[in-house]
């Protein structure tokens, strides 16, 4: 993490890195009380369902994907975001084009404070 506490989404060297599921990966910036995950998401994938006591936005940066939560699938270009509540099952799937989604926790998720794989929950 830079000691200044400035970065850049784009700089590929910033933030830890976390794989999560079907050649969906992250890189995660985290403070005291919230932390920001830039998830990138390649076309035809999908996560797995999972669930977490946090709760979290997320914004479609570029791309398309379909969010998956509350039994409902909802289509998301760039410029969309939602808000997931803690505990409610969730997930993203792309089509024939990738997604970059800026994902923000509250507060920061502890199993995402050390690179490694998964979503760190007992759901996924």
């Amino acid at each position: 993490m830079a000691e200044d506490g400035f970065f850049n989404i784009k700089d590929m060297a910033q933030g830890l890195r976390r794989e999560l599921s079907g050649g969906i990966s992250s890189r995660i910036f985290f403070g005291e009380n919230v932390m920001l995950s830039v998830v990138e998401v390649p076309a035809n994938a999908q996560g797995d369902a999972h669930s977490h006591s946090e709760e979290q936005w997320g914004l479609v940066l570029e791309g398309e994907c379909v969010r998956i939560q509350g039994g409902r699938e909802v289509p998301a270009r760039a410029g969309d975001f939602w808000y997931t509540p803690g505990g409610m099952p969730h997930t993203v799937r792309t089509g024939d084009k990738p997604a970059v989604i800026l994902d923000i926790f509250s507060p920061p998720r502890k199993a995402y404070k050390t690179p490694g794989k998964g979503y760190g929950t007992e759901e996924g």
